[in-house]
């Protein structure tokens, strides 16, 4: 029987090695050199990219409570990042702007993921903020400084997707954080917000930018290895000038291998045995 690690030992366990793990994650944040972009402003007037993502989804039998609190959730964080400015050689980080998201402050229990599983915790539903973010992102020259990604397990069978499978983001505070750096000599914006239905977002700029990008998935299958299934695909981005229509790049950002945790009834696509 394997042993145990220190916080696996119980739910005291798991607390202490949180503060822990975020009290280092803090002296780090002191000790850096970033400039965390916190200033906010009126709307840039050049739109990069825009995307909107449903807020309400049926995910197997998952508690919708917990769909209605991630509502919730997303409406409160949503302010702490509209309107935030990057400029040149700062840094974007999502937990400098949005703290702590505790019960005291109104969050409420929804889906959080850990390990290929689901449970119910404070703030829980937030990967989806981040997951909008990465997605307009990848659609600029903005670098991503730090990603963890969320694509070990696929949990649930797809639902109206529109991002490819392996754009998923993982956070948690404040050790698991998503940052970008701005490189380049234009200031880019983030305006975010909800509606009934979508949690809305804009990607905006002083200035235009000089091309277009286009993230598309390739390869994508489900292969049976032994007794489990695994979902494989690859993240492919193109950079394409918008004058003329031609790639001047193009980039693997991903490689997804996922063990699928769900009933394979639900897969509308030939299974490949390896």
């Amino acid at each position: 029987m394997p042993r145990k690690l220190f916080c696996e030992l119980g739910p005291w366990a798991y607390q202490l090695s949180l503060w822990k793990v975020c009290a280092l994650r803090h002296l780090r944040n002191l000790r850096s050199d970033d400039k965390i972009a916190r200033e906010h402003g009126e709307p840039l007037p050049c739109l990069v990219y825009a995307h909107k993502s449903l807020i309400r989804r049926r995910l197997g039998d998952v508690d919708m409570t917990l769909q209605e609190n991630k509502a919730v959730n997303l409406s409160l964080v949503a302010p702490h990042v509209d309107g935030v400015l990057i400029r040149p050689g700062e840094t974007f980080s999502f937990w400098a702007l949005v703290g702590n998201c505790t019960a005291r402050r109104g969050y409420l229990d929804g889906l959080t993921l850990s390990k290929g599983r689901t449970f119910a915790g404070v703030g829980g539903g937030l990967c989806q903020f981040t997951n909008l973010l990465h997605w307009m992102a990848l659609h600029s020259p903005l670098e991503i400084a730090e990603h963890h990604h969320h694509d070990a397990y696929d949990l649930f069978p797809d639902f109206g997707r529109q991002v490819p499978f392996g754009c998923g983001t993982s956070i948690q505070y404040n050790n698991l954080d998503y940052r970008l750096y701005n490189g380049t000599d234009n200031t880019f914006q983030f305006r975010v917000w909800t509606d009934e239905t979508h949690l809305c977002g804009q990607l905006r700029a002083v200035k235009p930018t000089p091309y277009r990008w286009h993230v598309k998935e390739t390869e994508s299958r489900f292969v049976r290895e032994g007794e489990s299934l695994y979902r494989e695909n690859v993240i492919v981005r193109r950079t394409v000038d918008p004058l003329t229509g031609n790639t001047c790049a193009s980039e693997v950002i991903r490689r997804s291998h996922a063990k699928v945790m769900y009933d394979e009834k639900y897969i509308a696509c030939q299974i490949v045995s390896l």
